[in-house]
């Protein structure tokens, strides 16, 4: 049983050739176009949930509309993979909406090919809303010196620990950092248990592990991965978890074996004693597992402390908008209070970082969420990342599978990942 699957992500390189060489403009944008009496209609695409989209159709775009009765919001969903094809096509074919709200790791490659437009800079209160949202979160709006786009909302991993699991193998606290959890993980086989399960190997399953430890994919300006990526720091943290796996504390479900329980069903079941996932896991196990009650806990700390990875998706600004200042003000508006707070009872986690009290108070297991995102990172911010996270995948299975070290893993990690950034 799968949740809360990772995007599916299609060949770009000709559609990206085409949207630069059709889609040309500076990467300033003016805010002259302002709003005059002449009522505009701006169009919004999404791909909210059904759930999701009555809030914004029902409150906040009417809302909007009575604040500002010259402008009209149009909004169209889609399904997630069939929005990132629609911008695609559409930047070819130049039928491109006013705003659209992306997946954060779609950034890179729209703003390269001149789709979103450059906001620092240009939309006028951009500098005030950026220093309202988690730095993490704002993070996934950066590619090659600037801001494309403002975050809209968020979620991060933390763990999740069946408390009755510990208790059986005679352990009263969780674990807080890498040295409790190689000392839980003999403990909770002795009673037949993993010490932790997850899905993958790719950046978002191990990038919490290396960023907790110290290590990093590249340097702070994605321009080389060689000392990073293989660097003393992230291999430690690759070591970290081949050597859970090889003790027995790490299912083969990590290594895409078939057959196992999912992490949905061996939390819930006591299987697993614990996982990283996100807050649409609590309703989730609350619908199949009434009687399971997770407890929630930041990521076991590394030599550098606890980090997380950043999700969720971001509001960016089409480049070719002949409406900016309306869609301008309606980007602001999603940023606003009231909206975050409408948008966090519908089910998304808010990117304001004032709002931990009335966040808590709609959903309280927000509370370790909300804690986890204040050094919870974002993802290699270039257009190759897709293939960089393959590379990771790739390259940190076969060290857990003993077929190379850790160190030699990401050497060759390393390697491939640095032509990937040119």
């Amino acid at each position: 049983m799968l949740y809360r699957k990772r995007p599916t992500w299609a060949k770009r390189t000709i559609a990206l050739l085409a949207i630069g060489s059709l889609v040309s403009v500076s990467p300033l944008l003016s805010s002259a176009n302002a709003a005059t009496a002449k009522k505009v209609t701006i169009t919004f695409w999404t791909s909210y949930s059904t759930s999701e989209t009555p809030t914004l159709e029902n409150t906040l775009i009417p809302a909007f509309e009575k604040a500002n009765p010259n402008i009209v919001v149009k909004h169209v969903v889609f399904s997630h993979d069939d929005l990132y094809q629609k911008l695609l096509t559409s930047a070819m074919t130049n039928t491109l909406p006013d705003v659209v709200r992306s997946d954060i790791t779609w950034v890179p490659t729209f703003a390269q090919g001149h789709v979103f437009a450059q906001l620092d800079g240009s939309m006028p209160n951009f500098s005030k809303i950026s220093k309202t949202v988690y730095p993490g979160t704002l993070s996934t709006n950066y590619y090659a010196g600037h801001y494309y786009g403002l975050p809209l909302d968020t979620n991060t991993r933390v763990m999740f620990a069946n408390t009755d699991a510990f208790a059986k193998a005679g352990i009263t606290t969780l674990p807080k950092t890498f040295a409790d959890m190689l000392a839980d993980a003999p403990l909770l086989k002795a009673q037949g248990i993993y010490l932790y399960g997850d899905g993958g190997t790719g950046g978002w399953n191990v990038l919490p592990w290396i960023w907790s430890n110290g290590g990093a994919v590249t340097n702070a300006t994605n321009t080389t991965a060689k000392g990073y990526i293989n660097g003393a720091k992230s291999v430690a943290a690759v070591q970290f978890l081949t050597d859970l796996y090889k003790e027995g504390a790490i299912p083969d479900i990590m290594l895409g074996a078939s057959g196992g329980l999912s992490t949905y069903d061996g939390v819930a079941k006591g299987n697993y004693a614990m996982t990283l996932d996100g807050p649409w896991m609590n309703p989730i196990w609350a619908g199949g597992y009434p009687d399971f009650k997770p407890v929630e806990a930041l990521v076991p700390a590394g030599d550098a402390g606890s980090s997380s990875v950043v999700g969720g998706e971001d509001i960016n600004l089409i480049s070719r908008s002949k409406n900016t200042a309306a869609a301008e003000k309606f980007i602001a508006f999603m940023l606003s209070k009231d909206a975050q707070i409408a948008m966090t009872k519908a089910g998304q986690l808010s990117v304001l970082n004032s709002l931990t009290s009335q966040v808590t108070a709609i959903h309280p297991y927000y509370a370790t969420f909300l804690q986890q995102l204040a050094t919870a990172k974002a993802r290699t911010p270039v257009p190759n990342y897709p293939k960089i996270d393959s590379v990771i995948s790739t390259q940190v299975a076969l060290a857990m599978q003993g077929k190379l070290t850790a160190q030699q893993a990401m050497d060759e990690a390393a390697a491939q990942i640095e032509p990937l950034l040119k």
